[in-house]
């Protein structure tokens, strides 16, 4: 179907496989649909294990269809989610979707170029995050919650707001994708007296910068 519609596909039969076309493709990957049961893994780990080396979106196209299940795929780094049985249009329909989101966030971050405050410098044509001049080593996901969070620096914005800005659709129940990555964020923020990445119960999150 994807053939069809003008896309060039390569198929691959398990994570080795996949790991293997993804070095070898590289940048020119412009999206992954994933299955969670492989027959040499978890596709779950397995999303975790490619998030550093590709910024592309994932999507997962599984029979599991519990709620629990769901919300794993998108904490691993999911960027949207079908379940089998599964109608051909809205799958190819959201494929494109998630294409032309990336394209958006590419341009959105070529205008930007570059972010600095105090410490912090945020690359965003290589969406690459620098702490005291140490490369973070930020997942695409995480490298956009922070940039959303330094661009409202000093404001609470509720997890909704964060969600809806960065995942570019509503939160519907996948506040635990959020908070995971704000969790991991936090940890790696943490080595800096400088930055604070503060949580405000029922309120939301607020990025401080506190400069020298």
């Amino acid at each position: 179907y994807l053939t069809n519609e003008g896309y060039q596909v390569v198929k691959c039969y398990s994570g080795a496989e996949a790991t293997e076309a993804i070095r070898r493709e590289g940048e020119r990957m412009d999206l992954a649909v994933l299955d969670i049961m492989l027959p040499d893994g978890n596709g779950l780990a397995f999303c975790e294990k490619i998030r550093p080396a590709t910024s592309a979106p994932v999507l997962f196209l599984t029979a599991l269809d519990e709620k629990s299940e769901i919300i794993e795929g998108l904490v691993a780094g999911g960027n949207d989610y079908i379940t089998k049985p599964y109608d051909v249009d809205e799958f190819v329909a959201r494929v494109n979707a998630q294409l032309r989101l990336a394209r958006m966030n590419r341009r959105d971050a070529e205008q930007a170029e570059a972010l600095s405050r105090g410490p912090l410098s945020l690359d965003t044509v290589a969406l690459r995050a620098f702490l005291d001049g140490k490369d973070m080593r930020l997942t695409a996901r995480e490298f956009s919650v922070l940039l959303f969070l330094l661009r409202n620096e000093g404001r609470i914005l509720s997890a909704d707001e964060i969600y809806e800005g960065v995942w570019k659709q509503p939160m519907s129940g996948n506040a635990g994708a959020l908070w995971k990555c704000i969790s991991r964020l936090k940890n790696k923020l943490a080595v800096s007296d400088e930055i604070s990445l503060m949580s405000f119960r029922k309120e939301g999150y607020m990025l401080e910068v506190m400069e020298k």
